[in-house]
């Protein structure tokens, strides 16, 4: 496979950046990669430096110090947060998945009152690790660091 470019939000693929210190975050990338056979997704901490060099180069200021309170989807030089990016992975995942998308019928505030729910409680209901678990050798190359 190719490197990984310098500057990943211009590439084909769609970069996802999430709270990589979060069970329920990781699981979620887990759940996309086994259903993404094309690789259309590539993944990176938020701690991490590929994603503050992404953030930078798509004029997004991460959480400074902060808890990560969003997965972040940078994708043709377009950012999406929150339901948003959740609905654009849902939307580049196979069949019956790419179904999941219709919730961008519910009206925006509605879908990030709940996502904000989640995110807000996320590490009393799932727990927080202190590290960001290593990809596996097989998934390795999806990820940015």
């Amino acid at each position: 496979m190719a490197p990984h470019p310098v500057n990943p939000i211009h590439d084909d693929t769609a970069l996802v950046l999430f709270d990589g210190v979060c069970p329920l975050c990781n699981g979620f990338v887990q759940f996309v990669i086994a259903r993404d056979p094309k690789g259309r997704f590539r993944f990176a901490p938020l701690q991490g430096e590929a994603a503050r060099r992404a953030c930078v180069a798509a004029g997004l200021d991460r959480p400074a110090g902060g808890t990560p309170d969003s997965v972040i989807v940078l994708q043709g030089g377009r950012m999406q947060v929150r339901s948003d990016a959740v609905l654009t992975i849902a939307a580049g995942l196979p069949f019956p998945w790419r179904l999941l998308a219709v919730g961008r019928v519910l009206p925006r505030p509605v879908r990030d009152a709940l996502y904000r729910v989640v995110a807000r409680n996320r590490y009393r209901w799932f727990g927080q690790r202190t590290t960001c678990p290593v990809p596996s050798p097989g998934v390795r190359d999806r990820f940015l660091e």
